[in-house]
């Protein structure tokens, strides 16, 4: 949990470029650390290069408020870096994030199960909260971050794109009798971020009554873990 906090305030202190290193770096060294077949591996590497293609975007000036960018996206890696520290120090996950973990040596599940389950749980959990985490920093409303929001949202749409070629097993589509691919069906990252957004924006209006904001979270938690699980059912026997 220190190290996480530790990479908070650098951040703060860092200009809009560099903001974004911290959290790359403490990724950099968990992807050494683990096994590549353990689960969370699996989405550390998705979600470390989803963050070198945003820090890249900021740096090139793809996103018109560099500050507002760098911000959302280190509050975004920060979520996920305190669910592994939680886990890391005995201290229960979030319950969007507990399947993965618990899961995550499972030989029944396949690395593209794996790297969903991660993006559901931070994206339909986490992306969120950090909207409403930057928009505290920045003093703005959730409606000032819409664009840095949508950018950051192609980039993932076009990540999953290939996440998905390149683990889906077999060099061609998925047989129509795979259960992967029925699985799969059943969730989308465009719905999932329309749902963050949402949520966003609702706990956003909540700020100022803190018991139901914290009730609407709590079970945004629990239902994004719900979706988690399912993506994470065992397709093969061990």
């Amino acid at each position: 949990m220190a190290q996480t906090q530790q990479i908070g305030q650098r951040s703060e202190r860092l200009g809009p470029f560099l903001a974004v290193d911290p959290v790359v770096d403490r990724m950099r060294s968990l992807r050494s650390a683990w096994h590549p077949a353990d689960g969370v591996a699996v989405f550390n590497r998705v979600y470390l290069t989803v963050t070198e293609e945003i820090g890249h975007a900021i740096e090139a000036g793809t996103f018109a408020d560099r500050r507002a960018a760098a911000t959302l996206d280190v509050r975004f890696a920060e979520r996920y870096l305190a669910a592994v520290d939680a886990v890391a120090t005995g201290i229960p996950a979030p319950a969007c994030w507990r399947p993965l973990f618990h899961y995550r040596r499972h030989p029944g599940v396949r690395p593209l199960q794996f790297a969903l389950a991660g993006i559901n749980a931070h994206i339909g959990h986490d992306l969120a909260l950090a909207v409403v985490d930057a928009c505290r920093i920045l003093d703005c409303a959730p409606t000032d971050l819409e664009d840095e929001f949508d950018r950051v949202g192609d980039i993932l749409v076009l990540l999953e794109e290939r996440i998905r070629e390149e683990l889906m097993p077999g060099p061609d589509l998925l047989e129509i009798a795979d259960p992967l691919t029925h699985l799969l069906g059943c969730w989308s990252l465009d719905r999932a971020r329309d749902g963050a957004w949402l949520a966003a924006r609702s706990l956003w209006q909540l700020r100022g009554l803190p018991e139901l904001a914290a009730e609407f979270t709590e079970r945004l938690d629990r239902s994004v873990g719900l979706v988690g699980r399912m993506l994470l059912t065992p397709l093969t026997r061990p």
